[in-house]
Protein backbone atom coordinates (compact mmCIF):
# COMPACT_ATOMS: atom_id res chain seq x y z
CA UNK A 1 0.00 0.00 0.00
CA UNK A 2 1.24 3.50 -1.08
CA UNK A 3 -1.02 5.49 0.87
CA UNK A 4 -3.63 5.33 -2.00
CA UNK A 5 -6.90 4.19 -1.29
CA UNK A 6 -8.36 0.97 -2.83
CA UNK A 7 -10.27 2.61 -4.99
CA UNK A 8 -13.70 0.51 -6.36
CA UNK A 9 -15.79 3.77 -7.44
CA UNK A 10 -17.60 3.10 -11.03
CA UNK A 11 -15.98 5.80 -13.04
CA UNK A 12 -14.14 8.29 -12.84
CA UNK A 13 -11.97 5.10 -11.66
CA UNK A 14 -8.77 4.00 -11.05
CA UNK A 15 -6.09 4.69 -13.07
CA UNK A 16 -2.63 2.56 -12.96
CA UNK A 17 -0.51 4.47 -10.41
CA UNK A 18 2.36 4.49 -12.96
CA UNK A 19 0.50 6.18 -15.49
CA UNK A 20 -0.15 8.91 -13.55
CA UNK A 21 3.24 9.08 -11.63
CA UNK A 22 4.56 9.36 -15.55
CA UNK A 23 1.98 11.84 -16.61
CA UNK A 24 3.33 13.97 -13.60
CA UNK A 25 6.82 13.85 -14.53
CA UNK A 26 5.61 15.10 -17.97
CA UNK A 27 2.79 17.44 -16.91
CA UNK A 28 4.60 20.80 -16.63
CA UNK A 29 7.07 20.58 -19.70
CA UNK A 30 6.11 17.56 -22.49
CA UNK A 31 8.75 16.62 -24.58
CA UNK A 32 11.05 19.56 -24.22
CA UNK A 33 8.35 21.50 -25.65
CA UNK A 34 8.53 24.29 -22.75
CA UNK A 35 4.63 23.96 -22.42
CA UNK A 36 2.32 21.06 -20.63
CA UNK A 37 0.78 19.31 -24.00
CA UNK A 38 -2.33 20.70 -22.35
CA UNK A 39 -1.28 24.42 -23.86
CA UNK A 40 -0.56 22.97 -27.13
CA UNK A 41 -2.21 23.56 -30.62
CA UNK A 42 -4.03 20.15 -31.49
CA UNK A 43 -2.81 21.17 -35.51
CA UNK A 44 0.90 20.78 -33.83
CA UNK A 45 3.12 18.19 -34.51
CA UNK A 46 4.06 16.98 -31.00
CA UNK A 47 0.42 16.54 -29.90
CA UNK A 48 -0.70 15.15 -33.69
CA UNK A 49 2.01 12.70 -32.62
CA UNK A 50 0.40 11.46 -29.60
CA UNK A 51 -2.96 11.57 -31.51
CA UNK A 52 -1.69 9.03 -34.26
CA UNK A 53 0.38 7.22 -32.16
CA UNK A 54 -2.88 6.20 -30.11
CA UNK A 55 -4.93 5.48 -32.75
CA UNK A 56 -1.79 2.79 -33.64
CA UNK A 57 -2.22 1.46 -30.46
CA UNK A 58 -5.56 1.01 -30.59
CA UNK A 59 -5.15 -0.86 -33.88
CA UNK A 60 -2.64 -3.22 -32.35
CA UNK A 61 -3.85 -3.96 -29.05
CA UNK A 62 -7.41 -4.47 -30.29
CA UNK A 63 -6.07 -6.29 -33.88
CA UNK A 64 -8.58 -3.55 -35.65
CA UNK A 65 -8.41 -5.00 -39.48
CA UNK A 66 -8.53 -2.14 -42.89
CA UNK A 67 -12.17 -0.27 -43.23
CA UNK A 68 -12.55 1.09 -39.65
CA UNK A 69 -11.34 3.82 -38.55
CA UNK A 70 -10.98 5.66 -34.88
CA UNK A 71 -12.47 8.51 -33.34
CA UNK A 72 -11.69 10.49 -30.66
CA UNK A 73 -15.08 12.41 -29.46
CA UNK A 74 -16.63 14.20 -26.64
CA UNK A 75 -19.25 14.17 -24.97
CA UNK A 76 -19.33 10.60 -23.24
CA UNK A 77 -21.24 7.67 -24.40
CA UNK A 78 -24.44 9.53 -23.73
CA UNK A 79 -23.92 11.55 -27.11
CA UNK A 80 -23.52 8.81 -28.52
CA UNK A 81 -27.17 7.50 -27.67
CA UNK A 82 -28.38 10.00 -29.87
CA UNK A 83 -25.60 10.45 -32.62
CA UNK A 84 -26.09 6.94 -33.43
CA UNK A 85 -29.90 6.94 -34.43
CA UNK A 86 -29.18 10.39 -36.12
CA UNK A 87 -26.40 8.87 -38.21
CA UNK A 88 -28.11 6.16 -39.36
CA UNK A 89 -31.43 5.39 -38.35
CA UNK A 90 -32.98 7.29 -41.38
CA UNK A 91 -36.49 6.02 -41.66
CA UNK A 92 -35.68 2.44 -40.72
CA UNK A 93 -35.87 0.68 -37.31
CA UNK A 94 -32.99 0.30 -34.73
CA UNK A 95 -32.87 -2.86 -32.79
CA UNK A 96 -32.24 -2.75 -29.05
CA UNK A 97 -31.64 -5.49 -26.20
CA UNK A 98 -32.75 -4.12 -22.90
CA UNK A 99 -29.98 -4.94 -19.97
CA UNK A 100 -30.43 -2.33 -17.99
CA UNK A 101 -30.10 1.24 -16.84
CA UNK A 102 -27.36 2.17 -19.44
CA UNK A 103 -29.51 -0.05 -22.29
CA UNK A 104 -32.76 2.27 -21.35
CA UNK A 105 -30.91 5.89 -21.37
CA UNK A 106 -29.82 4.52 -25.06
CA UNK A 107 -33.13 2.89 -25.94
CA UNK A 108 -35.11 6.10 -24.72
CA UNK A 109 -32.60 8.80 -26.90
CA UNK A 110 -33.03 6.82 -29.61
CA UNK A 111 -37.20 6.76 -29.74
CA UNK A 112 -36.64 10.53 -30.05
CA UNK A 113 -35.17 9.93 -33.90
CA UNK A 114 -37.32 6.97 -35.41
CA UNK A 115 -38.61 3.64 -34.37
CA UNK A 116 -37.48 1.21 -31.55
CA UNK A 117 -37.96 -2.47 -31.58
CA UNK A 118 -36.43 -4.24 -28.23
CA UNK A 119 -34.73 -7.85 -30.11
CA UNK A 120 -34.92 -8.84 -26.28
CA UNK A 121 -34.96 -7.41 -22.64
CA UNK A 122 -34.43 -9.10 -19.05
CA UNK A 123 -36.81 -7.04 -17.37
CA UNK A 124 -38.84 -9.65 -16.32
CA UNK A 125 -35.72 -10.94 -14.14
CA UNK A 126 -34.89 -7.13 -12.77
CA UNK A 127 -32.26 -7.11 -15.48
CA UNK A 128 -30.30 -9.45 -13.46
CA UNK A 129 -29.15 -11.54 -16.40
CA UNK A 130 -28.11 -11.05 -20.35
CA UNK A 131 -31.18 -12.27 -22.29
CA UNK A 132 -30.08 -15.77 -24.30
CA UNK A 133 -28.55 -14.99 -28.00
CA UNK A 134 -30.53 -17.73 -29.09
CA UNK A 135 -33.99 -15.24 -27.66
CA UNK A 136 -33.11 -12.19 -29.96
CA UNK A 137 -35.59 -11.25 -32.47
CA UNK A 138 -35.14 -8.09 -34.25
CA UNK A 139 -35.93 -7.37 -38.16
CA UNK A 140 -33.56 -8.83 -41.07
CA UNK A 141 -33.35 -5.04 -42.33
CA UNK A 142 -32.67 -3.24 -39.12
CA UNK A 143 -30.25 -0.19 -39.42
CA UNK A 144 -28.75 -1.98 -36.35
CA UNK A 145 -29.17 -3.97 -33.10
CA UNK A 146 -27.52 -2.23 -30.62
CA UNK A 147 -25.95 -4.09 -27.30
CA UNK A 148 -24.68 -2.40 -23.77
CA UNK A 149 -22.01 -4.81 -23.37
CA UNK A 150 -21.68 -4.42 -19.55
CA UNK A 151 -24.34 -2.52 -17.19
CA UNK A 152 -22.41 -1.14 -14.62
CA UNK A 153 -25.24 -0.82 -12.44
CA UNK A 154 -26.62 -4.00 -11.90
CA UNK A 155 -23.53 -5.82 -12.29
CA UNK A 156 -24.34 -7.63 -15.90
CA UNK A 157 -22.16 -8.89 -18.93
CA UNK A 158 -22.49 -10.33 -22.23
CA UNK A 159 -19.84 -13.53 -22.02
CA UNK A 160 -20.58 -13.74 -26.14
CA UNK A 161 -21.99 -11.19 -28.66
CA UNK A 162 -24.69 -12.20 -31.10
CA UNK A 163 -23.64 -13.30 -34.42
CA UNK A 164 -25.76 -10.66 -36.69
CA UNK A 165 -25.25 -11.08 -40.22
CA UNK A 166 -25.70 -8.49 -42.22
CA UNK A 167 -27.59 -6.58 -39.86
CA UNK A 168 -24.94 -3.94 -37.80
CA UNK A 169 -23.76 -5.05 -34.45
CA UNK A 170 -23.77 -1.75 -32.38
CA UNK A 171 -21.97 -1.94 -29.00
CA UNK A 172 -21.70 0.29 -26.00
CA UNK A 173 -18.61 -0.80 -24.12
CA UNK A 174 -17.97 2.12 -21.99
CA UNK A 175 -17.30 -0.04 -19.09
CA UNK A 176 -15.70 -3.16 -20.18
CA UNK A 177 -13.28 -1.72 -23.43
CA UNK A 178 -10.04 -3.18 -23.44
CA UNK A 179 -10.55 -5.92 -20.56
CA UNK A 180 -10.68 -8.46 -22.34
CA UNK A 181 -9.61 -9.89 -25.69
CA UNK A 182 -12.68 -8.45 -28.93
CA UNK A 183 -13.40 -9.52 -32.68
CA UNK A 184 -13.49 -6.38 -33.78
CA UNK A 185 -15.01 -7.14 -37.06
CA UNK A 186 -18.38 -8.97 -35.14
CA UNK A 187 -18.92 -5.30 -34.77
CA UNK A 188 -20.88 -2.65 -37.14
CA UNK A 189 -19.26 0.28 -34.53
CA UNK A 190 -17.64 0.37 -30.54
CA UNK A 191 -17.75 3.47 -28.39
CA UNK A 192 -16.62 4.06 -24.95
CA UNK A 193 -16.34 6.41 -22.69
CA UNK A 194 -12.86 6.58 -21.22
CA UNK A 195 -13.07 6.88 -17.74
CA UNK A 196 -13.33 3.31 -16.72
CA UNK A 197 -10.80 1.56 -18.15
CA UNK A 198 -9.01 3.50 -21.02
CA UNK A 199 -8.37 7.00 -19.17
CA UNK A 200 -9.92 10.08 -17.74
CA UNK A 201 -13.16 11.36 -18.57
CA UNK A 202 -12.93 13.94 -21.37
CA UNK A 203 -12.77 11.69 -24.37
CA UNK A 204 -15.06 9.29 -26.30
CA UNK A 205 -13.57 6.52 -28.39
CA UNK A 206 -15.43 5.04 -31.33
CA UNK A 207 -14.42 2.44 -33.22
CA UNK A 208 -16.67 2.48 -37.02
CA UNK A 209 -16.99 0.53 -40.10
CA UNK A 210 -16.67 3.02 -42.57
CA UNK A 211 -18.80 1.44 -44.81
CA UNK A 212 -21.99 2.17 -42.87
CA UNK A 213 -22.19 5.82 -43.22
CA UNK A 214 -23.47 5.60 -46.35
CA UNK A 215 -25.77 9.10 -47.00
CA UNK A 216 -26.18 11.10 -43.81
CA UNK A 217 -29.68 13.39 -43.93
CA UNK A 218 -27.91 17.23 -44.48
CA UNK A 219 -30.51 17.95 -41.37
CA UNK A 220 -27.27 16.31 -39.14
CA UNK A 221 -25.96 19.54 -37.58
CA UNK A 222 -21.93 19.22 -37.92
CA UNK A 223 -20.45 17.82 -35.01
CA UNK A 224 -23.01 15.09 -34.45
CA UNK A 225 -22.00 13.69 -37.99
CA UNK A 226 -19.34 11.08 -37.60
CA UNK A 227 -18.64 11.95 -41.31
CA UNK A 228 -17.20 15.09 -40.17
CA UNK A 229 -14.73 13.26 -37.61
CA UNK A 230 -13.79 10.51 -40.13
CA UNK A 231 -12.85 12.83 -42.34
CA UNK A 232 -10.81 15.25 -40.23
CA UNK A 233 -8.68 12.49 -37.98
CA UNK A 234 -11.34 13.67 -35.29
CA UNK A 235 -8.92 16.88 -35.61
CA UNK A 236 -12.53 19.15 -36.63
CA UNK A 237 -12.56 20.83 -33.68
CA UNK A 238 -9.95 21.11 -30.59
CA UNK A 239 -9.78 17.50 -29.29
CA UNK A 240 -10.15 16.54 -25.65
CA UNK A 241 -6.19 16.42 -25.76
CA UNK A 242 -5.09 15.59 -22.15
CA UNK A 243 -7.41 12.95 -22.24
CA UNK A 244 -6.08 11.73 -25.29
CA UNK A 245 -2.73 11.29 -24.07
CA UNK A 246 -3.87 9.51 -20.87
CA UNK A 247 -5.39 7.09 -23.15
CA UNK A 248 -1.89 6.74 -24.71
CA UNK A 249 -0.07 6.01 -21.51
CA UNK A 250 -2.89 3.70 -20.41
CA UNK A 251 -2.84 1.43 -24.03
CA UNK A 252 1.08 1.09 -23.58
CA UNK A 253 0.51 0.53 -19.83
CA UNK A 254 -1.99 -2.78 -21.17
CA UNK A 255 0.42 -3.46 -23.68
CA UNK A 256 3.17 -4.13 -21.19
CA UNK A 257 0.79 -6.27 -19.22
CA UNK A 258 0.31 -8.84 -21.90
CA UNK A 259 -1.95 -6.88 -23.69
CA UNK A 260 -5.78 -7.95 -23.86
CA UNK A 261 -4.64 -11.74 -22.96
CA UNK A 262 -2.95 -10.46 -19.88
CA UNK A 263 -5.35 -7.85 -18.48
CA UNK A 264 -8.33 -10.80 -18.70
CA UNK A 265 -6.37 -12.85 -16.77
CA UNK A 266 -5.36 -10.54 -14.37
CA UNK A 267 -9.05 -9.18 -14.46
CA UNK A 268 -10.83 -12.60 -13.99
CA UNK A 269 -8.48 -13.69 -10.96
CA UNK A 270 -9.29 -10.43 -9.43
CA UNK A 271 -12.81 -10.44 -9.77
CA UNK A 272 -12.99 -14.24 -8.97
CA UNK A 273 -11.53 -13.49 -5.04
CA UNK A 274 -14.44 -11.01 -4.57
CA UNK A 275 -16.80 -13.89 -6.33
CA UNK A 276 -15.43 -16.34 -4.25
CA UNK A 277 -16.37 -14.10 -0.55
CA UNK A 278 -19.55 -14.30 -1.94
CA UNK A 279 -20.12 -17.84 -2.63
CA UNK A 280 -18.50 -19.18 0.18
CA UNK A 281 -20.15 -16.60 3.02
CA UNK A 282 -22.96 -19.51 3.40
CA UNK A 283 -25.56 -16.55 2.43
CA UNK A 284 -24.38 -13.78 4.29
CA UNK A 285 -23.29 -12.21 1.21
CA UNK A 286 -25.35 -12.81 -1.89
CA UNK A 287 -24.42 -12.24 -5.42
CA UNK A 288 -27.15 -10.25 -7.41
CA UNK A 289 -26.74 -11.51 -10.87
CA UNK A 290 -27.45 -14.66 -12.57
CA UNK A 291 -23.69 -16.68 -12.31
CA UNK A 292 -23.68 -16.77 -16.06
CA UNK A 293 -24.20 -13.11 -16.93
CA UNK A 294 -21.72 -11.83 -14.33
CA UNK A 295 -19.53 -9.05 -15.15
CA UNK A 296 -15.44 -9.04 -14.73
CA UNK A 297 -16.24 -5.38 -13.80
CA UNK A 298 -18.43 -4.69 -11.53
CA UNK A 299 -19.41 -7.59 -8.76
CA UNK A 300 -22.78 -6.31 -7.16
CA UNK A 301 -23.85 -8.01 -3.84
CA UNK A 302 -26.07 -7.79 -0.88
CA UNK A 303 -26.20 -8.26 2.62
CA UNK A 304 -29.13 -9.67 4.66
CA UNK A 305 -30.54 -6.14 5.10
CA UNK A 306 -30.10 -1.94 4.62
CA UNK A 307 -29.20 -1.70 8.07
CA UNK A 308 -26.06 -3.80 7.66
CA UNK A 309 -24.99 -2.81 4.30
CA UNK A 310 -24.98 0.66 5.69
CA UNK A 311 -22.80 -0.48 8.41
CA UNK A 312 -20.72 -2.62 5.53
CA UNK A 313 -20.77 0.87 3.66
CA UNK A 314 -19.23 3.10 6.75
CA UNK A 315 -16.97 0.20 8.08
CA UNK A 316 -15.31 -0.22 4.40
CA UNK A 317 -14.67 3.34 4.18
CA UNK A 318 -12.63 3.56 7.85
CA UNK A 319 -10.93 0.74 5.87
CA UNK A 320 -9.62 2.97 3.51
CA UNK A 321 -11.97 1.19 0.74
CA UNK A 322 -14.05 3.98 -1.51
CA UNK A 323 -16.51 3.29 -4.20
CA UNK A 324 -18.56 0.22 -2.31
CA UNK A 325 -21.64 1.30 -2.28
CA UNK A 326 -24.34 0.47 -4.74
CA UNK A 327 -25.64 2.73 -7.27
CA UNK A 328 -28.59 5.11 -5.71
CA UNK A 329 -31.34 3.21 -8.30
CA UNK A 330 -31.21 0.01 -6.83
CA UNK A 331 -29.16 0.07 -3.79
CA UNK A 332 -26.90 -2.37 -2.36
CA UNK A 333 -23.14 -2.87 -2.93
CA UNK A 334 -20.79 -2.76 -6.03
CA UNK A 335 -16.90 -3.05 -6.59
CA UNK A 336 -16.02 -2.18 -9.67
CA UNK A 337 -12.63 -4.10 -10.71
CA UNK A 338 -11.64 -2.37 -13.90
CA UNK A 339 -8.53 -2.83 -15.30
CA UNK A 340 -6.43 -0.43 -13.02
CA UNK A 341 -8.12 -1.94 -9.83
CA UNK A 342 -4.69 -3.62 -8.43
CA UNK A 343 -4.79 -7.64 -7.27
CA UNK A 344 -3.66 -6.34 -4.03
CA UNK A 345 -7.06 -4.09 -3.59
CA UNK A 346 -9.24 -7.40 -4.27
CA UNK A 347 -7.32 -9.14 -2.06
CA UNK A 348 -7.74 -6.35 0.83
CA UNK A 349 -11.17 -6.58 0.02
CA UNK A 350 -11.89 -10.08 0.00
CA UNK A 351 -10.19 -10.12 3.89
CA UNK A 352 -12.05 -7.47 4.53
CA UNK A 353 -15.75 -9.10 3.80
CA UNK A 354 -14.43 -12.69 5.51
CA UNK A 355 -13.46 -10.38 8.98
CA UNK A 356 -17.09 -8.15 8.12
CA UNK A 357 -18.58 -11.31 8.35
CA UNK A 358 -16.98 -13.56 11.24
CA UNK A 359 -18.09 -9.98 13.76
CA UNK A 360 -21.44 -9.27 12.41
CA UNK A 361 -22.33 -12.96 11.30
Amino acid sequence: MTGRAYNFNAGPAALPLEVLQQAQAEFVDFKDSGMSIMEMSHRGAIYEGVHNETQALLKELLAIPEGYQILFLQGGASTQFAMIPMNFLQGRTGSYVHTGSWADKAIKEAKSFGNVQIAATSEANKYMNIPALSTLNYPQDAAYLHITSNETIEGTQFQQYPDTGGVPLIADLSSDIMSRPLDVSQFGMIYAGAQKNLGPSGVTLVILRKDLLGDVPKSVPTMFRYDTHLKNNSLYNTPPGYSIYMVNLVLKWIKGKGGLAGIEQLNREKTGLIYNAIDTSEGFYTGCVDADSRSMMNVTFRLANEELEKQFVKASEAAGFIGLKGHRSVGGLRASTYNAVTRESCEALSAFMAEFQRVNG
